[in-house]
């Protein structure tokens, strides 16, 4: 016997509240790296067969076998596409965009933000990103997600001065909110959408020798035991279950299997809203929440 919406008693944050008939949302997206980080931090690879193979398994073979998944299961997803893999993969992110899945910005050659000097190296590198998906797709994404989930301070303004909408990525939530770009007073504001490592496929699959990974490689029944553990708790919570996969490495068969029987688990659980990144950020925008302002601590002095 399903339980009345008031039985749930869901500890939600001040101001925040779910659609009607809603208790917490499940958001699947999947960030389409291809090659672009490896050859931002490896760029000698580029000359290695064996990796640009593993990494081209995702548009290759990974997506189509997770389109047919999502269309079997009736949802949609938000792809988080590098600029890179736009003009290298043309096809693969059409034909995303063609399934009618989110198509959203992770920066070009997914270059996280510790390596960026300056203000303006980060601008540049974001709006190669955003040229390069409108070529290919006819895309302005509505939504961000940081290369290897770095940001630094200075970026989300960048993000609401190019006109997106929210961002995927920080960790100090369970749900949605709307985040001040600066602490200065009455600074504009975007969407947050929390995410965390414990929610990505990378660390419990990838290995590349001399690359990436220990060569400990879990079992998809272990990884979808966790992660179905983290889709109860969360909504229980209220909260949002927002998982990041990777197609060239959860799109290989037995991964993609597991990830089909958590996504018709989500759909199986009362109250759980399953939407794609930007209509969980569109719903957070109509509520009347105060900016979270993240202010840079300062570093203690020896004494």
């Amino acid at each position: 016997m399903t339980a009345p919406l008031s039985a749930w008693h869901n500890p939600l944050p001040p101001g925040f509240r779910w659609p009607d008939g809603v208790r917490a949302a499940a958001c699947f997206t999947f960030d389409l790296d291809a090659e672009s980080p490896i050859l931002f931090e490896h760029p000698e690879a580029a000359g290695w067969l064996d990796v640009m193979t593993h990494q081209a398994y995702g548009p290759r073979t990974g997506v189509p076998r997770l389109l047919r998944i999502l269309d079997r299961q009736g949802i949609r997803a938000t792809f988080f596409v590098p600029g890179y893999t736009a003009e290298r993969w043309p096809g693969t992110v059409r034909d995303i965009r063609d399934a009618g899945h989110e198509i959203a910005c992770h920066g070009y050659l997914h270059e996280g933000a510790h390596s960026a000097p300056d203000e303006a190296t980060e601008e540049r590198r974001l709006l190669r990103a955003l040229e390069a998906l409108d070529t290919v797709a006819g895309v302005r994404p509505a939504g961000y997600r940081a290369p290897m989930w770095e940001l630094s301070y200075r970026l989300p303004a960048l993000l609401a001065k190019h006109g997106f909408r929210y961002d995927s990525g920080l960790m100090d939530a369970d749900h949605p909110y709307r985040l001040a770009v600066s602490a200065e007073p009455g600074a504009p504001s975007i969407i947050e959408l929390p995410a965390h490592w414990a929610l990505d496929d990378w660390e419990p699959y990838n290995y590349l020798p001399g690359i990436t990974g220990t060569g400990l490689i879990a079992s998809p029944a272990d990884v979808i035991a966790r992660w179905s553990l983290e889709l109860d708790a969360l909504t229980d919570e209220g909260g949002l279950f927002m998982l990041t996969n990777h197609p060239f490495v959860s799109g290989r068969a037995s991964r993609a299997a597991g990830l089909e029987r958590l996504i018709a688990r989500a759909k199986n659980t009362d109250g759980l809203w399953i939407a794609t990144a930007g209509e969980i950020a569109a719903h957070t925008e109509t509520l009347a929440l105060e900016p979270v302002v993240h202010v840079q601590p300062a570093i203690p002095q020896e004494p």
